[in-house]
């Protein structure tokens, strides 16, 4: 088909059904969006998707947001965004190879990490403890909410008005699908291949990763890795391949084949579930016995392997937990200070809590109304935090406890 042809949204559509396998997600079976849009022209929904992820300010600030290590240590070690992109990538490969709905897949991972607050896991479990009364905090939820109604891009409508198949994928990947942001969702079986193939290639990623740049970092050493089966077999291709190299060279060449070697078994593994389980329509996806996209045997058991090095040698590093404990206390001072004192909020985020009224007059107008509003105040201080970078994060404590004359 040539390039002319292409740019009718019907012929997209139309090389979907010709390329992508019986059991692939296509365009034209979306479930469709909150608010109904006329179609583009010639870009399929799951491309707006994509895009539209890329261009909010939620997907912008995960750069400055740690993924495990707070971000400021070095330039070198991967954050939030620059984790996002790699997993795109890879979650791109496999669909492809899979003959999945590429737009989808890699809409699904660009999205996937978009409701981490700053500071890593560390700033989700303080925010946890903080929000226990309303239901905790879950980063995935978040997201949701997030494009759902707390991005302002278009006038038409809240949030980004994604389409229902990734608004889904993100009450998959947190697996927690029994409140009532994720109700919509509760009752449609599995989850669509794209978005399996999205969860898993995330753990695959930040695990290969994370080992990188914690030897990177001096946490961990190339002697202490030589316990991991995993490593070991990585480490010997890359020995008989290339032979002597530095340690630099080395440590990239084998995280680049452990990286390899997790894919490709996923890759055989995921068509020989297909096979065995006879998954031929969107539908028998839904109704699987068992997940479809995953590991051999012999392969889980040495990635387990993997992560139980990096929770109990890098994760629990004294390094680690010094800037998890800070980032706890960051956060849970100004959850605290804000909710004891909302007038210290921005402006958006203080109307958002303070109702409609707030914005006909003065901000702090004693005739103001003080009716039982929602979303409640500590809600509002929960969803501003989440979506601080850990910079700002660390100004905004500055400001409030180490005052100076500057706003």
């Amino acid at each position: 088909m040539g390039f002319e042809q292409l740019q009718s949204l019907d012929n997209w559509l139309d090389w979907e059904e010709s390329w992508l396998a019986p059991y692939a997600m296509r365009s034209r079976a979306s479930r469709g969006r909150r608010y109904p849009e006329p179609a583009h022209p010639y870009r399929t929904p799951y491309q707006r998707d994509r895009e539209r992820i890329v261009h909010s300010s939620a997907f912008r600030r995960m750069t400055g947001k740690t993924q495990v290590l707070v971000a400021s240590v070095n330039d070198h070690h991967r954050t939030r965004l620059t984790h996002t992109l790699e997993v795109t990538q890879v979650a791109r490969t496999v669909a492809r190879r899979l003959r999945l709905n590429e737009d989808l897949t890699e809409a699904i991972a660009l999205a996937h990490d978009i409701g981490h607050p700053p500071f890593g896991h560390a700033g989700e479990q303080i925010l946890n403890e903080c929000l226990r009364g309303m239901g905790g905090f879950n980063h995935n939820l978040y997201g949701l909410r997030r494009v759902d109604e707390l991005e302002e891009r278009y006038p038409e409508f809240p949030g980004l008005n994604l389409t229902a198949e990734i608004r889904e994928a993100f009450v998959c990947h947190g697996r927690q699908n029994d409140g009532p942001d994720a109700a919509e969702f509760s009752d449609l079986g599995r989850p669509l291949l794209e978005a399996q193939v999205v969860d898993l290639v995330d753990s695959i990623v930040y695990n290969t990763h994370d080992i990188d740049d914690a030897l990177g970092l001096g946490f961990i050493s190339l002697e202490e890795l030589s316990e991991i089966e995993l490593w070991n077999e990585a480490a010997e291709v890359v020995r008989s391949q290339y032979g002597l190299l530095n340690a630099t060279a080395f440590r990239t060449a084998v995280i680049r084949e452990l990286l390899s070697r997790q894919v490709t078994d996923v890759l055989q593994e995921t068509s020989l579930r297909l096979q065995a389980e006879r998954i031929r329509t969107l539908e028998d996806v839904r109704h699987a016995r068992v997940p479809l996209v995953g590991m051999s045997p012999r392969m889980e058991a040495r990635k387990q392997a993997l992560e139980q090095f990096l929770h109990d040698r890098v994760y629990r590093h004294h390094r680690v937990l010094r800037m998890t404990a800070n980032g706890k206390r960051i956060l849970g001072a100004l959850f605290a200070e804000y909710v004891r004192c909302p007038e210290l909020l921005p402006d958006r985020h203080f109307w958002r809590w303070a109702g409609a009224d707030a914005v006909a007059g003065p901000r702090r107008s004693p005739i103001l109304p003080r009716r039982k509003l929602v979303p409640e105040i500590e809600r509002v201080v929960g969803d501003y935090l989440a979506g601080m970078t850990d910079r700002y994060a660390q100004q905004e404590h500055r400001r409030l406890f180490y005052p100076t004359i500057d706003l």
